[in-house]
């Protein structure tokens, strides 16, 4: 009897046919001598593509989430272009920056601008990394509260982190960038450093304009003030004295005084006649009299007294206050005592007046020199809000932290592999078996004396 053999067919799933292709594989991977090694890695990893994809899935997924967690920042950027300057005051304003700094970077570039290099934008960037603006881009803008900084010192610290300035080598243009969580505050950081570097600059100029400048306003103020004293003493003479106008008045007393006495000698000669036509009775003769008296009296008051003015003008305003009170005029015999002291008041008035003309043309041409002599910052892109985000790269940061998950995972499996397929006679194996045993039970033994020491009575 024959029997006859009939081939049932057999299903089989999915992950039992990756086994089965799993298991065909296997031979070349135990066949190590025979394969090479990049080949039975890539086997490896081929036969657990599951993990792999699945780990590639979840990193990618946790890269996303943490790209869009982190906040976004803003990079607002300035570029300046310094003045060709390499003078003296430079290099005096580059040992300021430096000492602000608390290097030796004042020094050196003092010595280079004394040995004629041209040091501007170094120096420039040295103030802009200064503490003084720092401190103030601080207390200007609250950064020690925005950024959650206790210390003053750990705010300028993250500023200067989040500030990069940078100086082009060959053209000397600084580029200025400034990048924050705000876009409008990173743009109105930027443009307070080009505002601070600007008064800096102009708070520690040492030019030598800057020191002529500040001595002739020195002198200019005491001179105004000599001026103003030596007004308010010929004033005061003037008015004490009633002069106003020595010459002119000597003239025209004179003149007056002229025609007084000519009057004075017509009416004499009338009256001589009257008297010997009528007497010394009549009414004509006493109305001539009468008219000579009044004559002479005005003669006499304008002419004054001879005697000496007294040394002081207080005692002089003290003793003549209630007897020439109603005079409009100084006498006339007192005219040539009171020129001198007249002519020297006003003297006096004229060359500090001269003096301080001058000065004041001095000082506006200090002040236009010294403006000359400072050195102006020239911007050449002032910042801007940023429209895009400079940071963070969220494609880029998920795919290298996909990347660097699936080569972990790749790694764990290959070892993994390479540690089941070992002998379990390897020495290498055996080592580390062994020490994982003594790490275990040098573990256990803290635990195993503190449990004895609990039973203890």
């Amino acid at each position: 009897m024959s029997t006859s053999n009939h081939a049932h067919p057999v299903s089989l799933s999915d992950d039992s046919a990756a086994q089965v292709q799993d298991a065909a594989f296997a031979p070349s991977v135990t066949n190590a001598a025979s394969t090479p090694n990049w080949v039975a890695n890539a086997t490896i990893l081929w036969n657990r593509r599951r993990i792999l994809l699945r780990v590639a899935a979840i990193s990618l997924l946790l890269g996303l989430i943490i790209a869009f967690t982190v906040p976004k920042r803003y990079e607002s950027s300035g570029r300046i272009m310094p003045p060709n300057n390499s003078s003296a005051s430079t290099a005096m304003l580059a040992a300021l920056a430096g000492r602000a700094l608390g290097g030796l970077n004042g020094l050196g570039s003092l010595a280079g601008s004394l040995l004629g290099g041209n040091n501007t934008t170094v120096l420039f960037v040295d103030l802009l990394r200064s503490g003084t603006i720092a401190d103030h881009l601080i207390d200007r803008f609250d950064l020690q509260h925005i950024y959650h900084k206790r210390y003053r010192v750990d705010a300028a610290k993250y500023l200067a982190h989040h500030t990069t300035i940078a100086d082009d080598k060959k053209s000397g243009v600084i580029t200025i960038t400034v990048e924050d969580t705000d876009p409008r505050r990173a743009r109105d950081l930027a443009q307070a450093y080009l505002d601070e570097l600007n008064l800096l600059v102009n708070h520690t100029s040492t030019s030598s304009a800057h020191q002529e400048r500040i001595f002739i306003e020195k002198r200019l103020t005491k001179v105004k003030a000599d001026l103003e004293l030596a007004q308010l003493q010929m004033s005061e003479f003037s008015s004490t004295h009633t002069t106003v106008d020595i010459k002119e008045q000597t003239r025209a007393m004179v003149d007056a005084a002229s025609r007084l006495q000519a009057q004075m000698i017509i009416e004499q000669s009338g009256l001589d006649s009257i008297r010997q036509t009528y007497g010394d009775g009549n009414v004509r003769v006493r109305a001539a009299q009468a008219r000579i008296g009044v004559l002479r009296n005005q003669l006499a008051k304008m002419s004054g007294s001879s005697a000496p003015l007294p040394a002081s003008t207080a005692t002089a305003d003290a003793a003549d206050k209630g007897d020439r009170s109603g005079e409009l005029y100084p006498p006339l015999r007192q005219l040539p005592r009171l020129a001198v002291p007249y002519a020297n008041l006003y003297r006096e008035v004229q060359v500090q007046e001269t003096v301080f003309e001058l000065l004041t043309q001095q000082y506006e041409l200090a002040r236009i020199q010294e403006a000359k002599d400072v050195p102006v910052v020239s911007v050449i892109d002032s910042p801007g809000i940023p429209e895009k985000k400079s940071f963070p790269p969220r494609l880029l940061l998920s795919l290298l932290l996909t990347m660097f998950c699936v080569g972990i995972t790749a790694t764990w499996l290959l070892f993994h592999e390479r540690w089941t397929e070992m002998s379990p006679a390897d020495p290498r194996k055996v080592l580390s078996q062994h020490i994982g045993r003594t790490l275990r039970a040098s573990r256990k033994i803290p635990h195993a004396k503190v449990a004895v020491t609990r039973e203890a009575p």
